[in-house]
């Protein structure tokens, strides 16, 4: 017997086996139930912290970041000569690459390696994945 005929019969009958035990014995809501009871247990509230603005003294000493910037592009740009690209700034719409950090200070973070500006993927959704009917998917 060929080792794809085998398959083709062993295939629905562990399949089968499969679905009979996790709805049969009570797996599935055994496992519905545990993620419910974790999701009810502890709701992971963001706070954003409130950001007063800096006193007007402050402002005028120290030059915004997108004033360095602007200044820190006009230093590129005279370095390489203004005239060489027909007065194109080759760094507008840039922003500036993100400092190095070490293997090791990247290992200990899961998220060592990710822009800290970036607002990942929204979750507010992943409730009504289920029709909204967890309820009834732990009976």
């Amino acid at each position: 017997m060929k080792k794809s005929e085998l398959k083709k019969i062993l295939k629905p009958l562990v399949k089968e086996c499969i679905k009979e035990s996790i709805l049969e014995e009570g797996i599935l809501s055994g496992i519905i139930s545990e993620v419910t009871k974790g999701l009810s247990s502890k709701i992971v509230v963001e706070q954003k912290a409130v950001q007063t603005p800096a006193p007007v003294e402050a402002q005028v000493q120290a030059p915004s970041v997108n004033e360095r910037i602007a200044e820190h592009r006009k230093k590129l740009m005279s370095a390489i000569g203004g005239d060489a690209y027909n007065g194109i700034d080759l760094f507008e719409g840039t922003t500036p690459a993100p400092a190095a950090r070490s293997p090791e200070a990247q290992a200990g973070s899961p998220l060592g390696g990710m822009d800290p500006n970036d607002s990942g993927i929204d979750i507010t959704g992943i409730m009504a994945v289920g029709g909204n009917k967890w309820k009834d998917l732990i009976k």
